[in-house]
């Protein structure tokens, strides 16, 4: 394996995700992955865009993911069945690296992020149901000093940071820009993801 994924896949299985504990606040489950892809040698991210006519997350980047069914055994079982429905890649196309630390949404979900590397000769094919575009971002680009901004916002009586990255045209928010912020500080913690770095 690349060197960058046996390292992130060591250090994801040393520190596994954190389970959320909110007593009192009911919150349904669900599950998204956070895909990485090889172009060349560079690691990119894969984000999908939603439509603009959703009622829910319509015009938002979001990782591939949704609400775990009845028939999923575990949140994992969601992330790869969604993987497959929104953008027709099987599971046995995605190499799981491991999980992330859970996060709660302000619709009252609990989502379980994973981490997890695919076939640099899977196809693509995204349902147009739920998905306008495919993004492919550079890890790279992810790590320019001073992207990730901060806003504070009120929720449930309380002031709560909100991250952004304005990447390009697109601007990744809310519960996927909280995931992408944990998996970035980890990444930027591993030696061998030293030349995604910008200088």
């Amino acid at each position: 394996m690349d060197p960058r994924f046996s390292q992130l896949t060591q250090a994801l299985q040393q520190h596994p995700g954190r389970q959320l504990n909110l007593p009192g606040l009911e919150l349904r489950d669900s599950a998204v992955l956070a895909p990485f892809i090889v172009r060349g040698s560079e690691p990119r991210l894969l984000f999908t865009l939603r439509p603009a006519h959703l009622r829910r997350h319509a015009g938002q980047v979001s990782f591939p993911g949704g609400v775990r069914d009845p028939e999923d055994p575990t949140p994992l079982h969601t992330a790869l069945r969604e993987m497959r429905e929104e953008l027709g890649v099987s599971p046995e196309a995605v190499e799981v690296l491991g999980m992330l630390d859970e996060i709660p949404t302000t619709s009252e979900f609990r989502v379980v992020p994973y981490v997890g590397l695919l076939n640099p000769s899977v196809e693509l094919h995204p349902d147009a149901g739920e998905i306008a575009e495919v993004l492919e971002l550079p890890v790279s680009d992810l790590l320019v000093p001073g992207l990730r901004r901060t806003e504070k916002r009120f929720y449930r009586g309380a002031e709560r940071d909100v991250y952004f990255y304005d990447v390009g045209r697109h601007t990744i928010w809310g519960a996927t820009a909280r995931i992408l912020s944990n998996l970035l500080s980890v990444i930027s913690g591993l030696p061998a993801w030293g030349a995604a770095r910008p200088a």
